[in-house]
C-alpha cells in the first residue's frame, strides 16, 4: 500500500468540539480509514501550522482525498492537505525512471 502524509488544522467548531469532550480521535479517523481499506500509521497532534500530522497506509491516493474531504465537510477541520510519501528505495527508483527521461521533455519556446 502507498504511505501518505496528512496535515489538517482544527476549525472553531473542531476545538469546541474537543473542548466539550476531549477525547483521543484516532479511533474514529481509523474508522474512517477501514471503510477505504486503509490504516493509520502515525497520528499526532502537533502545534503550529497544523494542529495534526497523520501518516497512513491506502490502497490508492484518491481514497486519502477521498478521506480527508469526508473529514473537511464536517466541518472540524479548517484545511486538510494530504501528500505521498515515499521510501529511500521507492525514491531511488523514481530518480532512475526520471534519468532514463531526461532530454526526452522539449521546453516551450
Amino acid at each position: 500500500m502507498a504511505l501518505f502524509i496528512t496535515y489538517a488544522s482544527y476549525s472553531q467548531s473542531g476545538i469546541q468540539g474537543l473542548m466539550k469532550k476531549p477525547e483521543d480521535r484516532s479511533g474514529p479517523i481509523q474508522a474512517l480509514l477501514d471503510k477505504v481499506g486503509g490504516r493509520v500509521v502515525a497520528l499526532y497532534m502537533t502545534t503550529g501550522t497544523n494542529d495534526v500530522v497523520m501518516i497512513s497506509e491506502a490502497p490508492d491516493g484518491a481514497d486519502t482525498v477521498a478521506v480527508g474531504m469526508a473529514v473537511a465537510a464536517s466541518g472540524s477541520v479548517s484545511k486538510v492537505e494530504t501528500v505521498r510519501a515515499w521510501t529511500g528505495a521507492e525514491f531511488v527508483a523514481i530518480a532512475k525512471k526520471a534519468g532514463t527521461l531526461t532530454g526526452a521533455y522539449t521546453p516551450p519556446g
